[in-house]
């Protein structure tokens, strides 16, 4: 399928968000209140590795630097803690970590703390750590927190913001930290809350005096009010101290783009917070390029109004960003497009390659305005 300019996308955002200063430099990220623009590109160095390239006006480029030269300026890394392949594990991270640096973008770190995916419906315990007591859990929580982070710190690519779980609206570290039914109890929570804030702390002393490091927690229910509500007050009754509210925002599993604006609107005004878009993406087509069965490939996965084409794909983030951007008090504070570098690639194939920001071949098309 021909695609269109993608960096329409880009540069629609920007401009509809015009009234915000922009500079990519890292420093400039941390001094002033930048509208993120964010993408989160875990799987770059594994697709790159299996034989996938990326280009621009037909010339093979990083896609970070493509990336970064149509308006993005913060990066998302998850991180594994002993993944069998060892794709997003330390040694990993590190490297990708130095390359987003260098760059000067800014950089979100994303702690799964699990060896593989961790979200709503499954929050598995590394196998390290499977059989050790609460107590030995929480030190092992805190110690490898600390440790990736120090390790980031001694090459000078701290992260500007940490995410301490992925999508943890049931708890993390399954079943110690669990916490929906019927985990729901204030036993489970403090429990859960221990967690969360021994991770909080490792970060924090991994940093030591050189990095002041944002809080992210991190849940899936961008357009539930009543859910996020009942995860956050639990979370703060408990004592956890954190910066910023991470939502996903899926429109076939989070509801349309007016349950994303009333939700924001309340968890603005509840707990004058900063809240990010953490994950969010949308078709360009529904067609596939590989075998790989594709997440999102049906019509009614679609939102109403925005078609599964490049002007409906840039039209949602337009929108979207707008939305974000409405939220009272000048708390919504931006977005991570999750994996726009999602391409099938020769010996990879790729469930996402309709979601991306390139086409299924890795082009960034010709004649994209700066």
């Amino acid at each position: 399928m021909n695609r269109c300019v993608n960096a329409l996308i880009l540069l629609c955002i920007m401009l509809a968000c015009s009234v915000h200063t922009y500079d990519a430099g890292r420093s400039q990220l941390r001094q002033e209140p930048v509208l993120i623009k964010g993408a989160d590109v875990s799987f770059l160095d594994q697709i790159e590795d299996s034989g996938g390239v990326y280009a621009e006006d037909g010339v093979a480029r990083d896609a970070l630097e493509i990336l970064k030269d149509h308006g993005f300026n913060y990066i998302r890394l998850r991180i594994w803690h002993t993944p069998p392949d060892r794709y997003c594990n330390l040694e990993r991270t590190l490297a990708m970590a130095a390359r987003i640096n260098d760059l000067g973008l800014g950089f979100l770190l994303d702690f799964h703390y699990s060896d593989s995916w961790a979200d709503p419906g499954k929050q598995t315990k590394p196998v390290a750590w499977a059989d050790l007591s609460f107590d030995d859990l929480k030190d092992s929580v805190y110690l490898y927190s600390r440790g990736v982070i120090a390790a980031l710190d001694s090459q000078n690519t701290l992260p500007d913001m940490v995410q301490l779980g992925n999508e943890i609206i049931c708890g993390m570290l399954w079943d110690d930290g669990r916490v929906c039914h019927p985990f729901d109890t204030p036993d489970q929570w403090a429990k859960f809350a221990a967690l969360v804030s021994e991770g909080i702390r490792g970060v924090n002393d991994g940093a030591g005096a050189r990095g002041s490091i944002r809080i992210m927690i991190h849940i899936d229910r961008g357009g539930d009010s009543g859910g996020s509500r009942w995860f956050f007050d639990n979370l703060l009754t408990h004592g956890v101290d954190f910066d910023v509210i991470g939502l996903s925002y899926y429109p076939w599993w989070h509801g349309t783009m007016d349950n994303l604006s009333a939700n924001l609107e309340i968890l603005a005004e509840r707990y004058d917070k900063d809240i990010i878009v953490a994950e969010t993406a949308y078709p360009w087509t529904l067609d596939w390029f590989d075998n790989t069965h594709n997440i999102v490939g049906l019509p009614e996965h679609l939102h109403p109004g925005y078609p599964a084409s490049v002007d409906g794909q840039r039209q949602f983030l337009i929108d979207l960003m707008e939305v974000i951007r409405s939220t009272p008090g000048n708390r919504g504070r931006g977005l991570f497009y999750w994996s726009p570098e999602y391409i099938s690639a020769p010996a990879l194939g790729s469930p996402w390659e309709n979601m991306t920001l390139f086409d299924f071949s890795g082009l960034w098309r010709s004649g994209s305005p700066r």
